[in-house]
This record gives C-alpha cells, sequence and structure tokens, in this order.
C-alpha cells in the first residue's frame, strides 16, 4: 500500500511538473507574439516616420506661411525618433497624428498642392501606410488581448506572478486625436 501512496506522489509531482513548465513556455510564446506584433508597428511607424519630410517638403513650396504646423510636425517627428518605450512611441504616435490631421486641413485651402503629382503619390503613400498602421495595431492589440486574459486567468495567473509575466498595454488612440480637424477659410 505504502508502494501506491508513493508512485501517486510521484506521478502528481510529475504532472503539476509537467503542467508547470507546459504553462510557463504558452506565456514565453504568447509574449514574443507581442513583441513580433509591436515589431510590425514599429516598421509602420518607421515608414510613416521617413514619408513625413518628404510630403512636408512638398506642401511647404506652397504654404510658406504656414510655418507653425511644420515646426510642430517636425518636433513630433523628432520625439517620436527619441521614444524608447513602447508606451512613448504611443504617446508621440498619436502626437504625429493629430499634426498631421491640422497639415491635411491646410492642404484643402490649396487646390493647386492636390494637382501637384509628387503631393499625390506621397498621399497615396501615406494613407496605404496609414493603413498598415491600423491593420498593425489592431494585430498588435489582439495579441496583447490574447497576452493578457491568459496571464490574468487562473490557473496560468500563478505561474504568470511567480515569473513575472507583467500586463501589456493596448495602442490606444488618445481622444483628441480621434477627433476630425476643422477646417476654416477664415
Amino acid at each position: 500500500m505504502k508502494k501506491y501512496g508513493i508512485f501517486i506522489v510521484i506521478f502528481l509531482l510529475l504532472i503539476g511538473i509537467i503542467w508547470f513548465v507546459g504553462t510557463r513556455n504558452k506565456l514565453v510564446l504568447l509574449d514574443e507574439q507581442v513583441k513580433s506584433q509591436w515589431a510590425q508597428v514599429e516598421n509602420q511607424l518607421q515608414r510613416r516616420y521617413d514619408l513625413i519630410p518628404n510630403l512636408v517638403n512638398t506642401v511647404k513650396g506652397y504654404a510658406r506661411h504656414e510655418k507653425e504646423i511644420f515646426t510642430q510636425i517636425a518636433e513630433a517627428r523628432a520625439k517620436l525618433a527619441q521614444a524608447k518605450s513602447v508606451g512613448d512611441k504611443i504617446k508621440a504616435s498619436n502626437s504625429l497624428e493629430g499634426f498631421l490631421g491640422r497639415l491635411l486641413v491646410i492642404v484643402e485651402r490649396y487646390p493647386n498642392l492636390k494637382a501637384n503629382k509628387t503631393f499625390t503619390r506621397l498621399m497615396d503613400e501615406l494613407a496605404g501606410t496609414e493603413n498598415r498602421l491600423a491593420v498593425s495595431r489592431r494585430n498588435y492589440n489582439e495579441t496583447v488581448k490574447i497576452y493578457n486574459q491568459t496571464i490574468r486567468l487562473f490557473p496560468a495567473s500563478m505561474i504568470a506572478g511567480m515569473l513575472n509575466f507583467n500586463k501589456i498595454a493596448y495602442f490606444e488612440i488618445e481622444s483628441k486625436v480621434k477627433e476630425n480637424p476643422s477646417v476654416s477659410f477664415e
């Protein structure tokens, strides 16, 4: 009878170890998926970052007296380049999106600019980049959701807590960026 008791204890211990290792490995895989999805977001942020100077320079030729917006875009772009953490990059990206919206309002004031082939090509590239960025953000947020759910659900939450798997922030657009820029011809 004692033999069976030791066998049961060893069996249960073995099951516990297998469960622990399997859960830890699942958390590691999810963490890597989040990092991979964030890399895709960063690729699109970099693409937009690279397109902006060309777009700004094209608009500058038509709207020389609109210096404030060009300065703000340059500053926001610099903040994005200097951002180190995911949170800082999200904040800088949201700021840049707000200024790009204002730039598009300025473009509405210059009908000849919209006929410029360089401007049209750059706007098409920027629109494509914004679409890719939206898809990348959605995929990142979906992966973060799965990761965050997994580390919060019992019993995986015990292992996540022991191994310091922490909740990851979503890439959310600030409410002021969501607002449509106003067009005024005064």
